[in-house]
């Protein structure tokens, strides 16, 4: 766990590590620092931030490209800052053209992110499972890759290229950029809202020299698959952007329901965490250590 006085881990060459397991690598999505460290416990390798969820929390709002670099970027490093685990982070669109993803890159890599993932839609962006998504012209995409590459100081960290092409012009279009992102330096491939397992199957087929992503959103697009079918297919990573986000909204809508109807939580108290427990698991025995400490 992230210790208030110890040293970080190198997230992207710890990250890498990871890639080179013949199982995938599991990444469980989190939009702040408490669910960061609740994977963590869970005992996970790898934190995913997801900008579905960051949009969520901190608008209250869809993810339709309202959020900005800054917003993100600090998002990240609070994140980074609460656990040991490498932390892949959602980068949008780079948030503007090639020198755009310039500064988005450093300033993830800044942020202590082992690795982002950036599609090819035109600003202003779309969750990759909603409908209307247009994409930039695949030279565009293909120059923000090469950006990317160019622009990381550390040669671990992970540059994840995702086409959205899928779903505006057809399989072969996302294959067809999918292929020029890799052959532009991108370290692994994201086919965005794949449609069925024979799409899947092609993906994993034709794209089987790099490791590629699996996105495991609930109501989506893509079919929900086992994790032994998904490692069949050979995908080297499975995020999870949105289970922690629709859990924790149905218990927070549950017990808010109980509480209007009693009044104070008196009957919705046995479904929660106690103080302590709480308080144990953000850290506070380690604080308490450290003031004795340094009294």
């Amino acid at each position: 766990m992230a210790d208030l006085l110890r040293s970080r881990p190198n997230g992207p060459a710890a990250f890498r590590a990871l890639l080179e397991s013949p199982d995938p690598v599991l990444l469980p999505g989190c939009y702040d620092a408490l669910g960061a460290r609740l994977i963590e416990q869970a005992g996970f390798d790898v934190v995913y931030m997801t900008g579905f969820g960051t949009s969520a929390s901190l608008l209250g709002r869809p993810d339709v490209g309202l959020l900005g670099l800054n917003e993100m970027v600090d998002n990240a490093r609070r994140i980074t800052a609460a656990t040991d685990l490498p932390v892949i982070a959602d980068a949008d669109t780079g948030y503007g053209n090639q020198i755009n993803v310039i500064r988005t890159v450093q300033a993830y890599e800044q942020a202590g992110v082992a690795g982002i993932h950036l599609e090819d839609q035109m600003l202003p962006k779309k969750c990759g499972h909603m409908e209307g998504k247009v994409v930039v012209p695949q030279d565009e995409f293909v120059g923000k890759i090469r950006a990317a590459v160019s622009a990381r100081r550390d040669p671990n960290f992970t540059i994840i290229a995702r086409t959205d092409a899928r779903a505006p012009h057809g399989l072969d279009e996302a294959l067809d950029r999918a292929r020029a992102a890799r052959d532009a330096g991108a370290d692994a491939l994201f086919v965005e809202a794949l449609q069925n397992d024979d799409e899947l199957e092609r993906v994993a087929s034709e794209l089987s020299d790099i490791p590629l992503v699996f996105n495991w959103a609930e109501g989506g697009k893509t079919p929900p698959l086992t994790i032994e079918r998904i490692s069949e297919l050979r995908f080297a990573m499975v995020i999870m952007p949105i289970s922690t986000l629709l859990a924790a909204t149905r218990a927070m809508q549950e017990a808010l329901a109980q509480i209007k109807i009693d009044g104070t939580p008196v009957n919705a108290v046995s479904a929660m965490p106690t103080f302590n427990e709480f308080t144990d698991t953000i850290g506070l025995p380690e604080v308490i250590d450290l003031e004795a400490k340094f009294a």
